[in-house]
């Protein structure tokens, strides 16, 4: 079968789990084509055959990080900035210009291709393509009618959104049912949404086996992550704590390339680690400092490590209060809350391990990717 498959650039949770998904469906014989845009396009390109830029679409960012409240305001006009790569002053195009973009991109295409599904990772766009063009179409997210923090502005446009998924064949949400569901807070009521029916939930694309128990836990490990002015505000949180504690720590900065290291005090910061050495430092720290992005919250849940998040967006921030609630993690927004939140979990590490042990058996039932396959192959085939 021929499919299309898109995903978002906001952040690499997309990518990371297109690829996994990717993959599975070419072992199956399936003809794949791919779309994205900015650094999710040089990844699938890296990986795939068959792949084709978009235009991104993207929140106004800064090198201090995302600002929602000019974000709202670029939908309809394109705004000076400094931008957060170049360091070049120039004009950020206004969203709503660069969804008109990204749709004729994603167009232009599919009629020569004529896929048996659409498959969507976070790509509202591919989803509209598919309800005007009449393409089955299957979304996979783990984000709907989110609760926490969302700006009020925003709404309209989401629930204009929502009809483009009352519209898809199936919604794949890569996490565990309820009570457990990492991103509850971020789907909201399904049946108010109208997609009750729609939704399944199959579990993490995250590879949950094989995680070593015990680990030597001997270090805190920092996972840094995100665009550019995203990074820039983690470190300047994160580094300064560790890099004063007498406890051994480790700091990835997410910065792909050439691969450089650091010691301040007893941490030691790298630009980047490769997968293998990113699965090495989680599996023997005693706890994980990031964002909250959805896939690494899997990834604590692999290796049953307490954590503390430190969320730049709504999206992290509902998965963070989750994992809070679940005795699992602790929420932290400054130097002082994450200095706090280190002597917590230090002072109860064993509830907070059996709390993660016990999400993680849980968790470690579903085979996400597998059933994803099977859903999509079953919408392309009707």
């Amino acid at each position: 079968m021929r499919l299309m498959l898109s995903c978002s650039e906001l952040g690499l949770g997309h990518v990371s789990r297109l690829i996994t998904l990717g993959k599975k469906l070419e072992e199956r014989g399936h003809e794949l084509f791919f779309f994205s845009g900015g650094n999710a396009y040089e990844l699938l390109k890296g990986v795939f055959r068959n792949v084709y830029p978009c235009t991104p679409v993207g929140w106004y960012e800064t090198a201090r990080g995302i600002v929602v409240s000019v974000s709202v305001l670029n939908i309809l006009f394109p705004l000076p900035r400094i931008n957060p790569e170049t360091g070049r002053f120039g004009f950020k195009l206004s969203s709503g210009m660069e969804t008109i973009r990204r749709y004729y991109d994603l167009r232009r295409n599919i009629l020569k291709m004529k896929p048996n599904a659409i498959v969507s990772d976070g790509d509202l766009h591919a989803l509209r393509l598919a309800s005007r063009w009449h393409f089955s179409s299957v979304y996979i997210t783990n984000v709907i009618r989110p609760s926490c923090g969302f700006p009020r502005l925003l709404i309209p446009g989401e629930r204009f959104a929502e009809r483009y998924l009352r519209n898809c064949a199936k919604i794949v949400v890569p996490d565990v049912p309820p009570p457990y569901t990492i991103c509850e807070y971020n789907l909201g009521n399904l049946r108010d949404v109208g997609v009750a029916d729609k939704v399944e939930f199959v579990g993490s694309f995250v590879n949950l086996s094989g995680a070593s128990i015990t680990g030597r836990e001997d270090h805190i490990f920092a996972s840094i992550s995100g665009p550019v002015g995203t990074r820039s505000h983690l470190k300047r949180v994160i580094i300064p704590v560790l890099s004063s504690l007498k406890a051994k720590s480790i700091v990835s900065l997410g910065e792909r390339g050439e691969k450089r290291a650091i010691t301040i005090g007893n941490c030691t910061v790298y630009t980047w680690l490769s997968p293998e050495e990113r699965s090495r430092c989680m599996a023997n720290a005693k706890l994980v400092i990031f964002s909250g992005g959805h896939n690494t919250c899997f990834e604590v849940i692999k290796y049953m490590k307490p954590s503390i998040c430190l969320p730049t967006q709504p999206e992290q921030l509902a998965n963070a209060k989750k994992m809070q609630e679940m005795g699992c993690s602790i929420v932290a927004h400054n130097k002082k809350q994450v200095a706090q939140a280190i002597r917590e979990i230090e002072e109860n590490l064993d509830t907070y391990k059996k709390n993660m042990q016990r999400l993680n058996q849980y968790a470690s039932g579903f085979k996400g990717v597998d059933r994803a396959v099977e859903i999509i192959e079953r919408v392309a085939q009707s």
